[in-house]
């Protein structure tokens, strides 16, 4: 489940990683632009993950909330919370009232971290821009990204942005494990004044939870 929180985060950040085709680099460099020049932002979003395997197809809502490198990933439905101050990861589980607490470094790749937002565009990506298309009231721009290796364990990420605002509208990640993670996003709001506190985990909140340390 931590993995698939991490995810989360990841398809909603995942605008700015770089790209080598002209038409989707235009689209993603204006993207990235845009997206750097806000101090934070959240998110409310529809999660989901199939696979036909498994026989697994399960929808979720959720929240993010990202400030620098900071961010908070809450899935009431499934009663998960992940929270990062930017140096260490809180995991909280409501099911069995348990909190794990890990090093970020140690637990989260590039792809899956979403405080590295503006920089996984760096590295190892290819591109392609597959149609501009209309969907109710708005124009859809559609990016397919593929990895130049296995290091992100993911075969393609499908990227939708809303023409109009130049935000991200819908992503879906394949998984190499058959997972397939979708994300549309509901509603999305820039700049507003979040606590350092949103970012971590209270345990106050939460009596006798039984906290596990990996530090």
């Amino acid at each position: 489940m931590k993995r698939t929180i991490l995810i989360i985060a990841a398809l909603i950040a995942v605008n700015v990683i770089w790209a080598q085709d002209t038409k989707a680099k235009q689209i993603l460099d204006e993207v990235s632009a845009k997206t750097k020049t806000y101090k934070s932002f959240s998110a409310s979003f529809i999660f989901s993950m199939e696979n036909e395997e498994m026989e697994i197809d399960e929808k979720n809502e959720g929240t993010i909330k990202l400030k620098g490198q900071k961010y908070c990933v809450q899935l009431p439905g499934v009663g998960v919370e992940v929270f990062s101050d930017g140096t260490t990861l809180w995991n909280y589980m409501k099911e069995g009232n348990q909190v794990t607490i890990s090093n970020l470094d140690d637990e989260s790749s590039e792809l899956m971290d979403p405080s590295s937002i503006f920089t996984i565009y760096e590295k190892g990506f290819r591109s392609e821009f597959v149609e501009e298309k209309k969907s109710g009231d708005k124009t859809l721009y559609r990016i397919d990204l593929f990895p130049d290796s296995e290091e992100y364990e993911v075969s393609k990420i499908e990227v939708t942005i809303d023409k109009a605002s130049m935000m991200i509208h819908e992503a879906t990640l394949y998984g190499t494990d058959g997972n397939l993670y979708g994300i549309v996003v509901k509603k999305m709001e820039t700049d507003k004044d979040f606590p350092d506190t949103d970012f971590v985990f209270n345990q106050s909140k939460h009596a006798d939870v039984e906290v596990i340390d990996f530090r």
